[in-house]
């Protein structure tokens, strides 16, 4: 109820947001460079792109996103996003990922994977604010009956799990029962929206799948993710190499039409 609740404010809001961020746009392309209003217009700019964010998590909570699903390789994505995020949790922290090297194949959508291991690397980054590891694993799994039995939102089959493990100080019972509850936060005011888990916790039940927590206070923290494991036809493969990459344009203009 709270999901669909939020998920109805988001999508309207972020209608508003639309008109607000293209008339700034608009009045922005008509302004001269030196234009002492000019800065003024980015902040408001700034603050609509930061709401826009806020829309977005609440609707990855909610389950509207929506989804581009493709079969993916998580070992690819991790990798694609080492560079990022080693800038991301900082030099006093040490990135390791430890990758199965015959992975299997999920289908899910690429950028909402990446949203994913980002919220986790930064729930683990200030976890760490002495400095630690942060690791990454991917392994191949099966789940079998009796893993179901135990867990009733599983079912049986072959997974791909990620697991994202940070050496900080770890939750409390309490805690870790409620770190998936949106808006719930252990940060001090204005140091986070308490959205970040839940958005993950939304993105993976999106996805099909299934996650879990472990951790002790004073030793870290696990959060292991399972995707359903894929079996993409050879049909499917060829049309996915086919796809075009990112289209640039020359400098136009483009106009979108949106049936809100």
């Amino acid at each position: 109820a709270v999901g669909r609740l939020a998920g109805g404010v988001a999508h309207d809001f972020n209608n508003i947001l639309t008109a607000i961020r293209g008339y700034t746009d608009l009045v922005l392309a008509e302004l001269s460079a030196d234009s002492p209003i000019r800065a003024d217009l980015m902040e408001i700019r700034k603050a609509a792109d930061r709401a826009a964010d806020l829309t977005r998590q609440l609707l990855a909570f909610s389950r509207r996103q929506m989804l581009r699903p493709q079969p993916i390789n998580l070992n690819d994505v991790l990798e694609g996003m080492r560079n990022m995020l080693g800038r991301l949790i900082g030099e006093d922290i040490r990135l390791e990922l430890n990758l199965e090297t015959e992975l299997g194949t999920v289908e899910a959508d690429p950028a909402q994977i990446q949203q994913v291991v980002l919220n986790l690397a930064v729930n683990a980054r200030d976890a760490m604010p002495e400095g630690g590891t942060l690791l990454l694993e991917t392994r191949n799994v099966t789940l079998d009956e009796h893993y179901a039995r135990e867990h009733p939102e599983v079912e049986p089959g072959e997974y791909v799990m990620l697991a994202v493990t940070d050496t900080g100080v770890g939750m409390d019972e309490e805690t870790r029962r409620r770190v998936f509850e949106p808006f719930f936060t252990t940060k001090g005011p204005g140091e986070g929206s308490g959205l970040g888990l839940s958005v993950v916790y939304g993105i993976v039940k999106e996805h099909d799948g299934w996650i879990t927590v472990e951790s002790t206070p004073g030793r870290g923290t696990t959060f292991t993710i399972y995707l359903p494991a894929c079996f993409p036809t050879a049909e499917e493969t060829a049309r996915a190499e086919l796809e075009p990459g990112d289209l640039r344009g020359a400098g136009q203009r483009i106009l979108v039409f949106d049936d809100e």
